[in-house]
């Protein structure tokens, strides 16, 4: 396991700069928070893969800031609009594969925008899967809170449909929001469990750099080794979360003292 970091916790700095920013941090492994289209043209992709070659760091994921509205693009009942979306997706997928990057990470339906049953929806997920298989890219489902994919039973449900080479990626921070025990999530995920959003926590407030809160680790990372989880585990927290990046970088070293 590794611990790395998405661009995304340095919002509302571009991409470019956080990575910077990050790096210097000593960070060497980052999920891609992409912001906006411009920044998955071709000469900032290859800005920022000069930038991890110079720290030799890599990039393990990237992250759509069009999972705001994966309802209604990707899983609406308008299937011609879906179509474009999985063609839009492509971009992503493109740009995923020119930094080196294996995963891309999706929020899928909202609660209050449930228009497919767990069929429906996995179908759909499946079609995005094999337009990223194209690019050497696997499409990992995330729990987000107000989302189908942060309940138990909807993620059961996709268990049973969806390929091999996807999978889940487990936020702690969602789960808590939605009120579930991330390690419950985690055992549901079982060996789909791909990837990892980590944060800490207190009864206050769910969304901390890791060390700041009450969260257990001891038994999170317990849990991990008994799923048989060796991935990654990428920081990811808001610009409300800390005051200055040493606070990250000391996020950084305390979780690493858990694997």
């Amino acid at each position: 396991m590794r611990i790395g970091i998405s661009t995304g916790c340095l919002y509302p700095h571009t991409t470019m700069d956080s990575l910077e920013k990050l790096l210097c941090e000593g960070f060497g492994v980052f999920e891609i928070f992409f912001n906006t289209v411009s920044e998955m043209e071709n000469d900032q992709l290859d800005k920022i893969k000069m930038m991890l070659n110079r720290y030799s760091a890599s990039v393990v994921s990237i992250h759509p800031f069009s999972s705001a509205f994966e309802s209604f693009l990707l899983f609406s009942k308008y299937t011609r609009r879906f179509e474009d979306g999985v063609r839009m997706y492509g971009s992503y997928f493109r740009a995923a594969a020119r930094l080196g990057a294996d995963k891309l990470v999706i929020h899928g339906m909202k609660d209050d925008f449930a228009v497919l049953d767990i069929e429906g929806y996995s179908r759909r997920f499946a079609r995005l899967c094999s337009e990223g298989e194209k690019w050497g890219v696997s499409v990992l489902q995330e729990n987000v809170d107000r989302h189908c994919a942060n309940r138990p039973d909807f993620l059961r449900g996709m268990a049973g449909y969806i390929p091999p080479q996807s999978g889940f990626v487990l936020d702690v921070k969602q789960a808590l929001r939605g009120g579930y025990d991330p390690c419950e999530l985690m055992h549901i995920m079982g060996s789909g469990l791909k990837h990892i959003h980590i944060s800490d926590s207190t009864d206050e407030k769910n969304c901390l750099l890791p060390g700041k809160g009450n969260f257990d680790y001891c038994r999170f990372f317990r849990e991990l080794k008994k799923c048989g989880y060796d991935g990654d585990i990428i920081i990811e927290v808001y610009g409300t979360s800390y005051k200055e990046l040493s606070e990250i970088k000391k996020s950084k070293d305390f979780l690493e003292s858990f694997i």
